[in-house]
């Protein structure tokens, strides 16, 4: 049984489909552009959050704040902040010489009752408090975030301009394990696993969840990333992202952008000679 021929698309089908491959073909052309503007814009408006705070905006701020909670966990504690006494507000133990947030519990109503040992009502609280005119706003990202998203915008800033003169190689992906990827999950799981090691005030444990903390804090030694720490391995997770991405999207765009250059130069030629 033969198969029928394809019939060709005519009519507002026809412009619908041109329009849709016009499109295709601007954003193949523009996409870095697109894809810094979006990343600025993401990077941006947590940072616009404890200004609009500071200007007495506390309704802005708090659509910002909520818009990002489900991006990140947001606590003070990890969190840079402006217009305060500090640009970040640390737990002791992470050993910095930045006043900590301990230090000013008593004083703030989110912490009431919280004790300092007790993790997971200290992470519960520092989500809430977003600052006050003492101590400054935080941002709406954590420290690792802003400089994951900062860093992947600053690698993308970068690109547009050498890609003018040069040809640019995607970092090879074991680079990218190594140096992208290997500090920050070892930053970040090394502190994650050192908390749930540790013993929580007032919640008793045996049998195997008591084995298992043993273990975790044999392996695992309690302790709190600092700010620059954070900083530095979010730095590097970005840039590496975008120099392994972004020369491999580019030559997939350039492909794109050479294909739909041919058919709509097609389409163009077709329409002149129907109106001839």
């Amino acid at each position: 049984m033969m198969t029928p021929p394809k019939q060709p698309v005519t009519g507002w089908q026809r412009d619908l489909v041109i329009s849709i491959d016009r499109g295709i073909y601007w954003f193949s052309k523009h996409w870095l552009a697109v894809f810094n503007a979006v990343i600025a814009l993401y990077v941006g408006l947590p940072m616009l959050a404890p200004a609009l705070m500071y200007a007495g905006a506390s309704g802005p701020a708090n659509v910002i704040y909520t818009l990002y909670k489900p991006m990140c966990h947001q606590m003070a504690s990890r969190s840079f902040f402006l217009f305060g006494e500090q640009y970040a507000y640390p737990r002791a133990l992470a050993g910095t010489e930045l006043r900590p947030l301990e230090s000013y519990m008593d004083d703030l109503p989110e912490f009431e009752g919280v004790e300092a040992d007790n993790w997971v009502t200290f992470l519960l609280a520092a989500r809430s408090f977003v600052g006050n005119e003492q101590l400054g706003y935080k941002m709406a990202l954590c420290e690792r975030d802003i400089a994951i998203y900062g860093f992947v915008l600053v690698g993308g800033l970068m690109y547009a301009l050498l890609r003018l003169r040069f040809r640019v190689r995607p970092l090879p992906f074991l680079l990218f394990l190594l140096i992208g990827i290997g500090p920050i999950a070892l930053d970040g799981f090394s502190q994650l696993f050192s908390y749930y090691g540790a013993p929580i005030p007032g919640l008793a444990t045996d049998g195997f969840g008591a084995q298992l903390q043993a273990w975790l804090r044999s392996v695992f030694p309690l302790r709190e990333s600092t700010p620059m720490l954070r900083t530095l391995t979010g730095a590097l997770f970005g840039l590496t992202l975008a120099w392994l991405a972004y020369p491999n999207i580019d030559a997939g765009m350039r492909g794109t952008e050479q294909d739909l250059a041919q058919k709509l130069r097609r389409v163009e030629e077709g329409r002149v000679k129907e109106e001839e």
